[in-house]
């Protein structure tokens, strides 16, 4: 079971988890203490192991920079989109043979448990693939550091790296130390923010017993009948909801009782100046709270995630304000740029959001001719439909919102920011700590 003791968390910044020691003491409650030491195996091994990360990482980071530099190079030199140029060089690629997929779907039948061939067949070409296009990605780069001289600098991992230093030259345009940590700052997070996150919810676990052992004991019965009366025997329509709910309410009073510290610091999150752009939106333009979704209408997980933030909103009536940006993956999703060109078509008539819904539970037919008929049915100007569809602002337009994307480092669909800040957890109760937490600071 696990309990959120949110309100105890002390947020601030460390250089990361490393820095723990396995005799720290993490957290205490009573005379238990918390320590590395006490944590889980998988916990241990991920805050030892974090500097051996982090030093693979940044140097991953460097990489992905350069790489991104020679294809806008490329891009401006030939017309194409990156993305686009990335889903022609995976077009090279012939997909394995049925020979192929039948021996690595016989050679994992028990991992694969009771899938049928034609359900695990797209995961399997995927596997196969992944060689060849990271060859074929590998090649395509090693000729575009010819073609724009690429110049590497001085390693991102060198100690007393200044500011200043050059850490690589791409195209005559130099990147510099302090420009590759700002575009790094967020990656950099996410992974010590991930050990974090580990780390947490083991103290968490820890105090949770302690706390729930020592009410059970001043009470002369034992954990698993407390837990009954306060938390199962209390439970009406069985839903997760109900028992997070049930569950947080017991957590918190048991904070008050035996008043638990947390030493363990967590990083500071990282907020950033999100533009909302002039993209479709609905709530008031002056809402103290702004939400900036990145989507792609062909992304599984955007259609998921869609209807749970949505419903989230629509608790709070008059203090939220979403943005939708468009974020098309186009080296994966081949039908999803057009599907962005049809939804600000919708949005020129003003009827962006009720198309857009059709857009997420219909993505198995983003095909343009589909993307008519969703336009008529929903009462939409055929002709000025196909215009708006085809204009040249209409395009430039998403890949603006592509552009800041990647200056936000974006990088996978959907990304959402609450002001300014990046949702790390794709959950209806992480969406609502992050709108409470913002307008608390109202």
């Amino acid at each position: 079971m696990k309990i959120f003791l949110a309100a105890l968390f002390s947020i601030v910044l460390v250089a990361n988890g490393s820095a723990q020691k396995p005799d720290d003491i993490l957290a205490t409650v009573g005379s238990k203490q918390v320590k590395l030491a006490d944590l889980s195996p998988e916990t241990q091994e991920a805050v030892t192991s974090l500097p051996t990360r982090l030093f693979a990482t940044r140097s991953a980071l460097l990489e992905q920079m350069v790489n991104q530099r020679l294809l806008d190079a490329e891009a401006k030199a030939t017309g194409v989109s990156s993305g686009k140029m990335i889903a022609a060089e995976k077009a090279k690629i012939p997909n394995p043979s049925e020979a192929e997929i039948k021996a690595i779907y016989d050679a994992n039948r028990q991992a694969l448990g009771d899938a049928t061939l034609e359900k695990a067949r797209k995961q399997i070409v995927a596997y196969l693939r992944r060689e060849p296009e990271q060859k074929a990605f590998a090649a395509m780069y090693a000729r575009l550091k010819t073609k724009f001289k690429f110049t590497a600098g001085k390693p991102v991992n060198s100690p007393n790296l200044l500011p200043t230093d050059l850490v690589a030259t791409v195209n005559g345009q130099a990147l510099t130390a302090k420009e590759y940590e700002e575009k790094a700052a967020v990656a950099i997070y996410e992974l010590n923010s991930a050990v974090s996150d580990l780390v947490l919810e083991d103290i968490n676990q820890a105090l949770y017993n302690t706390m729930i052992a020592n009410e059970a004991a001043a009470e002369k019965i034992d954990a698993s009948s407390l837990i009954a009366r306060e938390i199962t025997n209390k439970m009406k329509d069985y839903s997760d909801e109900e028992r997070f709910a049930l569950q947080d309410a017991f957590g918190k009073k048991l904070v008050a009782k035996f008043k638990p510290v947390i030493n363990y610091k967590a990083p500071t999150p990282i907020v950033q100046q999100i533009s909302a752009d002039d993209d479709p939106s609905i709530g008031p333009a002056d809402a103290p709270v702004t939400i900036v979704m990145f989507s792609d209408f062909e992304c599984p997980a955007c259609a998921a995630t869609h209807p749970v933030l949505k419903k989230v909103i629509e608790g709070y009536p008059g203090k939220v304000r979403f943005v939708v940006r468009d974020y098309p993956l186009e080296s994966i999703h081949e039908n999803a740029f057009d599907a962005a060109r049809a939804a600000n078509a919708a949005h020129a008539q003003g009827k962006f959001f009720e198309y857009s819904e059709l857009l997420y539970k219909r993505q198995g037919s983003l095909d343009k001719a589909s993307l008519l008929k969703y336009a008529a049915e929903i009462g939409l100007n055929a002709k000025q439909f196909e215009i708006d569809f085809n204009a040249e602002n209409n395009a430039a337009e998403i890949r603006k919102d592509q552009a800041d994307g990647e200056d936000y480092i974006v990088n996978s669909t959907p990304t959402i920011f609450i002001n300014g800040l990046r949702i790390r957890e794709l959950s209806a109760e992480s969406f609502r700590s992050a709108i409470e937490a913002a307008l608390a600071k109202k």
